[in-house]
């Protein structure tokens, strides 16, 4: 098995490659989907929430209130400390349990955002580092996402620079073109990958 880390900063495109990628064959395991599905209703891990933070943080249908519980953990370093040790046993836990079931030959593709910010790089056996030049990124925000300049420009400084991003990287995909420039090269990256794993 290949374990494989892939990151990128926003707007550069890392979801795009990681959905050609599992059209080749990678199996994908996204750290934000398997964080929302362990808060799902009647999961241990929405139990435990509403049981640290209480029942404000439910909407009337009995799901998880994202939006009010950020209002209360992200202005509280100690109750965001308190909500990550609830949540991040519970990802990691399912994080195992999918790579496990992907077959000893698979390319597992770990889809980190923060892989570099948290120093993550070595939990992988190779990084692949999606990156796109900060005027291409601010324009996909702000066209495709529909962001305002200012919000594109906060969200971007708030991730690593392009240059720490790289120096962990052990491939790196540009993504400053056309989507039909890119799948080329995600296709060799594919092969590579592929290579490693039979290796």
């Amino acid at each position: 098995m290949l374990k494989v880390g892939l990151t990128g900063g926003i707007g550069a495109g890392k979801s795009e490659v990681s959905r050609l990628l599992v059209s080749y064959g990678a199996v994908l395991i996204d750290a934000d989907r398997i964080a929302r599905e362990v808060v799902e209703p009647g999961t241990p891990g929405l139990a435990a929430v509403v049981e640290e933070f209480g029942p404000d943080v439910l909407t009337p249908e009995g799901t998880l209130d994202r939006p009010r519980l950020g209002t209360i953990v992200f202005s509280d370093a100690e109750r965001l400390a308190r909500l990550n040790a609830i949540v991040h046993p519970l990802v990691g836990a399912r994080s195992a349990e999918l790579e496990a079931a992907a077959g000893p030959d698979a390319v597992v593709v770990h889809d980190v955002p923060l892989l570099a910010e948290n120093g993550l790089a070595p939990l992988y056996d190779l990084v692949v580092v999606v990156d796109a030049a900060p005027e291409t990124r601010l324009d996909r925000l702000v066209r495709l996402r529909g962001m305002t300049e200012s919000e594109a420009r906060a969200r971007m400084a708030a991730q690593a620079e392009p240059e720490q991003r790289r120096a962990v990287a052990d491939l790196v995909i540009d993504n400053d073109g056309p989507l039909e420039a890119l799948e080329p090269r995600v296709r060799e990256v594919w092969a590579e990958l592929r290579g490693r794993a039979g290796a």
